[in-house]
């Protein structure tokens, strides 16, 4: 057996296991062995259904010598974000109190990934409340980065791009409101996509009881290849059951078959969020070999948008959805924390604190702004077919655990720069709804992993992951860390 299927696709290890290159056993076993090598070290995947998974390989590879197939992806060993439903396992989103939380039916990813035939055998850690970049909780600990283990992963899909970046695991599905599949993806140098919203149900990850599809929220996969992202997207879209008598989900297949047909925006940097340096250049790189391939490359072409004003809005949307998490005491105690600010305060806490207690019709008046915004996207998307742009502000970063988010500095460009600032490069898109592919960028001149954000409209979803295929070509996807060839 090849030493290195760890770091295979998912899509050819499916290729293998229908060709009888591999059985579905034998390759579950492969990466188990792999996780008891390295996983204590990384802390990635935090649950383990060891027996079962097996028991389901050996059905799988039953099933294939009759010649019958599960789907895309028969055979495929798989892990989940922590924050799904998957029935017997714990459901903890890394609260303290939910510890004890087992999911008592599957999410829809998780049934629509099954469907697809993977053999899911663990989940991956996630930082408290799924509200962090770094990925860490008081029940399952600290994730490290598999490129420096004293950097983080991302977060909060953290434990999913690490077991990746490092060979434990074929595929995985993480979520995203603000980069949690994106940074986590750049921070690793794996592939992540975040969805068109509302065109994967979000029902099974959730905190327990809800149902409702929150604002911005969205779920997708994470590969080490961009033909796995499609593939798993592909099983993962189209409506919940409360639609699905009326709705069927057509998605746009790619149109254009070289880079040199394509016509891109790039996006560096941006006075709202500086961008260091030598992630920067990582970017400007991607741009040029587009160019050098014959694509149509232009750095000053942007949709119609003030794009500080955008950011004020994704901020307030995005925090009247992820403060309603809150229990009803901490939303009482902002009221009163709001009511003591001064009017001029316009720092990142306040601006949080007043999102979190706003009304409905100031929600309504954001969204109403947010929807002139996706129109200028919309006419932007209509003269070029991508755009590319960071994901965060630099590489990884040091671990820094203490005290609130935005009390914390990450290093740009060798200044502190607020860690929230580069939530710039995660509502660029998430405010708009609209899908963007992450993809490796090389690394920098330190040797850390990047990725560069391709963003494509409104339902084009295989437009972005198909040009990430493409660039893979020219750049170079997904490069192993040292440590865990």
């Amino acid at each position: 057996m090849s030493n290195d299927l760890h770091f295979k696709t998912a899509s050819e290890l499916a290729a293998m296991i229908r060709a009888k290159q591999v059985g579905c056993v034998e390759l579950l076993e492969h990466f188990l062995k792999r996780c008891d090598a390295h996983n204590k070290a990384l802390n990635a995947i935090v649950v383990f259904r060891r027996e079962e998974a097996l028991a389901r390989a050996r059905a799988a590879d039953e099933a294939l010598a009759k010649g019958e197939s599960w789907g895309p992806l028969h055979g495929v060993p798989m892990t989940i974000k922590e924050s799904y439903d998957w029935e017997g396992t714990p459901t903890t989103w890394g609260v303290p109190h939910l510890k004890d939380n087992v999911a008592e039916t599957n999410s829809v990813v998780v049934d629509r990934m099954l469907a697809s035939g993977v053999i899911l055998f663990g989940k991956t850690n996630v930082p408290l409340l799924l509200s962090d970049w770094e990925t860490f909780n008081e029940i399952y600990g600290t994730t490290n980065n598999p490129w420096d283990l004293g950097r983080v992963p991302g977060g909060s899909s953290g434990g999913s791009a690490a077991a990746l970046a490092a060979g434990l695991t074929a595929i995985d599905a993480g979520s995203d409101i603000g980069a949690s599949i994106r940074n986590p993806a750049h921070y690793c140098g794996v592939y992540g996509h975040k969805p068109t919203w509302g065109l994967v149900p979000l029902r099974g990850q959730a905190m327990p009881g809800v149902l409702s599809h929150a604002d911005i929220s969205v779920v997708g996969p994470l590969a080490r290849g961009a033909e796995d992202i499609a593939v798993a997207l592909q099983a993962m879209a189209g409506p919940d059951v409360l639609e699905a008598d009326g709705y069927r989900l057509d998605l746009i297949q790619p149109e254009k078959m070289n880079l040199s047909d394509f016509r891109i925006a790039v996006m560096v940097t941006d006075d709202v969020c500086p961008v260091d340096s030598e992630y920067a250049d990582r970017i400007q790189a991607v741009a040029e070999a587009c160019a050098k391939a014959g694509a149509t490359v232009d750095d000053r072409a942007r949709p119609e948008i003030d794009m500080a004003k955008s950011h004020d809005i994704y901020i307030q949307l995005l925090r009247g959805v992820t403060t309603a998490r809150l229990p009803e005491t901490v939303f009482l105690e902002n009221r009163e924390k709001v009511a003591a600010l001064s009017d001029d305060d316009a720092s990142y806490e306040a601006r949080n604190l007043r999102a979190s207690v706003q009304y409905h019709r100031d929600w309504m008046a954001s969204n109403e702004l947010r929807t002139h915004m996706r129109w200028a996207w919309r006419t932007f998307f209509q003269q070029w077919d991508v755009l590319l742009c960071p994901t965060a502000a630099s590489a990884a970063f040091p671990h820094d655990q203490q005290g609130e988010r935005w009390d914390r500095t990450i290093s740009v460009n060798g200044a502190p720069q607020s860690a929230v600032d580069q939530l710039f490069w995660a509502g660029l898109t998430g405010v708009a709804l609209l899908p963007s592919t992450v993809a490796p960028a090389g690394l920098t001149r330190s040797g850390l992993p990047t990725g560069v954000q391709i963003v494509g409209p409104s339902m084009h979803d295989l437009r972005t992951i198909d040009f990430a295929r493409l660039l893979a070509d020219e750049v170079g996807g997904f490069q192993p860390p040292p440590d865990y060839i």
